[in-house]
């Protein structure tokens, strides 16, 4: 029959490999796998944009995503669908973009793409960089957009 002592010695154990557990599964995370991961999911928000499919676009957004652009700070799934609604209107869009970076942290919940942003004729004309969140079902969602000028 246990006594106290066993109770709180059992307890102490605990206490003191809990940590031990959690950093384990840390570590246990496969980067390699979740930049594969975020890249495509990068590639198909891309491709929202090639398919003028404004609701898929929005689908990678999250519900309090920041878009920086040059008319100012979009905050929120809603203000960036809209404020970029513009883009899906006609039959070719704007322009087109792809990831070139992929980089995730050691823990699996944020990553960032960047890569260029390129004319209709496929000229450059920017670059952009987004910060993705990966939510707790394992999907990425974007939560910091900026695009900018060709970067030299």
């Amino acid at each position: 029959m246990p006594t106290i002592r066993h109770l709180l010695f059992a307890g102490l154990l605990a206490v003191l490999f809990v940590p031990a557990v959690v950093a384990a599964d840390e570590a246990a995370v496969d980067v390699a796998t979740l930049e594969a991961e975020l890249r495509a999911a990068e590639t198909a928000f891309a491709k929202s944009m090639a398919d003028r499919d404004l609701a898929a676009f929005t689908s990678f957004l999250a519900e309090d995503a920041v878009f920086f652009g040059g008319r100012g700070i979009l905050r929120g799934r809603e203000a960036v669908a809209a404020g970029w609604a513009r883009f899906f209107e006609g039959d070719t869009a704007p322009f087109a973009w792809a990831p070139q970076d992929v980089a995730v942290l050691a823990s699996g919940q944020l990553g960032l793409s960047s890569g260029p942003v390129t004319a209709p004729d496929g000229s450059p004309s920017g670059f952009f960089t987004s910060t993705w969140r990966r939510t707790a079902d394992g999907r990425w969602e974007i939560i910091l957009d900026r695009g900018c000028p060709p970067c030299e």
